[in-house]
């Protein structure tokens, strides 16, 4: 069975480009674009990882990452956090909040996939070597 990835992006391109690239992957993904319905997508898709867009419109990722960790039923998905602000002390901040993982965009794909397998069990660290070397180029 294919493990599970909510995606939360505001940006249609960078949305786009992380949605194909863990659907090529082997990944089911789903992904949400205003952060007020973040919740109530995760209780209904129940992933296995979430990538999640620091800059949403609506309401900060960061807050959505704490508000994930304080309901006992989703606070053990990790989140990947994905931003393109890395101001000083960003990330530190972005992990206290419990984010498991962080990386700055513009994001390759190399080390996206490579996050990814680090967040789910090994398993899914399959996904990415079966892709080989040119298919993440």
């Amino acid at each position: 069975m294919s493990k599970r990835i909510l995606v939360v992006e505001d940006d249609l391109l960078n949305r786009m480009l992380l949605c194909t690239v863990l659907e090529n992957s082997g990944f089911m993904v789903q992904s949400v674009t205003d952060g007020r319905h973040v919740l109530k997508k995760t209780k209904e898709f129940v992933p296995d990882l979430i990538t999640m867009d620091i800059n949403l419109p609506s309401i900060s990722g960061l807050e959505l990452i704490q508000r994930l960790q304080a309901d006992p039923k989703l606070q053990q998905i990790p989140i990947l956090a994905v931003t393109a602000y890395v101001g000083k002390g960003e990330e530190a901040r972005i992990r206290r909040a419990g984010a498991s993982d962080f990386l700055a965009k513009p994001i390759s794909i190399r080390p996206f996939l490579a996050a990814i397998a680090r967040l789910l069990p090994p398993e899914t660290a399959q996904a990415e070597s079966s892709l080989g070397p040119s298919a993440l180029s």
